[in-house]
């Protein structure tokens, strides 16, 4: 299938833009050009060929999630400032209306 000089003008008006008469000649050449090319892709034999979902093989660079045992309450309310025997004080944000 080749890009006519009708096909680029009509691309330009669905896209709003507008060209010289040039500017067209070179962009039917360019997507012909471009056409070329896929079809030459097209024709590779591919029917012994695994997709892939990257080219290059990839390894994950995070650490395997484990589950390791956090903080207790009393070592966490050890470091604070102001505790009581369950909860962290801190000071009031919200004020009264």
């Amino acid at each position: 299938m080749a890009v006519t000089l009708h096909d680029v003008e009509y691309i330009a008006q669905l896209a709003r833009l507008s060209f010289t008469d040039e500017e067209k000649r070179r962009l039917t050449e360019e997507l012909n050009t471009i056409l070329g090319y896929m079809e030459q892709l097209n024709s590779v034999a591919t029917d012994d060929v695994e997709p892939l979902s990257h080219v290059i093989d990839v390894t994950s660079v995070l650490r395997d999630d484990r589950h390791v045992p956090g903080l207790s309450r009393e070592d966490a309310l050890r470091n604070a400032p102001s505790h009581t025997d369950e909860f962290f004080k801190v000071p009031k944000v919200i004020a009264d209306r």
